[in-house]
């Protein structure tokens, strides 16, 4: 099995647990197998996986609460699967850190996608390979984000994203002052477009400003044009 590719599964039910692993085993991921937050985060701590598929709903720390925990010390990848067809639970998910999520019952064939989609684009942003035609530093205001080195600086200190946060930045600043609709803004990092998964970027982007704007709540960076999408501004 190849190690960059272990996906550590989360789920209170053996019976969810061992049906994804024995898919994902068969198609050549590695798995590890967690039945609660705490047994996540404690692998997490040991030894990262490539990605988690993590339940929302487990008693003890729920899915939630052990997102926040993954994320205070690693960016590791997480789809989240939940229950709840609510559109509140999704959102909260998202705000947490996580990357994408599957409403249950799913297919096993679309979480293997969602997956592979997830770290190939892991992979491009951590290898050292440009891509092509990758050359442009883009330099907006005090901001200087470098696609090779995956940086992103504001006035010289060091801002942390995640991949899919620097996709959707990179995306904007390119192009200053463009407006991207989200399915324009997806497709920056999503090769395949899911249905329903646009209204994620609102979450994204929600993120990127607690990190790049001094005061979130009054962006002067990334712009809402509303009943659109998002731009970055202008000089």
């Amino acid at each position: 099995m190849d190690m960059s590719r272990k996906v550590l599964i989360v789920d209170d039910e053996k019976k969810i647990r061992e049906m994804v692993s024995d898919y994902l085993l068969a198609i050549g991921f590695d798995t590890d197998l967690a039945s609660t937050g705490s047994e996540a985060v404690d692998i997490v701590a040991k030894e990262e996986p490539s990605i988690i598929v993590l339940d929302i709903m487990m008693p003890g720390i729920d899915g939630i609460d052990t997102i926040r925990r993954i994320r205070e010390r690693s960016d590791v990848p997480i789809i989240m699967m939940t229950a709840k067809a609510e559109e509140a639970d999704k959102l909260i998910a998202l705000e947490m850190g996580a990357d994408d999520y599957l409403v249950k019952p799913f297919s096993l064939k679309e979480l293997a996608a969602r997956i592979r989609v997830i770290l190939r684009r892991v992979e491009r942003s951590n290898s050292n390979i440009p891509e092509k035609n990758e050359t442009t530093i883009f330099t907006v205001k005090d901001i200087v984000l470098n696609p090779d080195k995956m940086s992103v600086t504001r006035d010289g200190e060091r801002l942390h994203f995640t991949s899919v946060q620097f996709s959707i930045l990179k995306k904007l600043i390119s192009k200053p002052g463009r407006v991207f609709d989200r399915v324009q803004i997806l497709n920056s990092f999503q090769e395949d477009v899911f249905e329903g998964y646009e209204r994620t970027i609102d979450v994204h982007i929600k993120n990127i400003r607690k990190i790049i704007e001094r005061v979130p709540s009054k962006p002067t960076y990334i712009e809402t044009v509303w009943g659109v999408g998002y731009r970055f501004a202008e000089e």
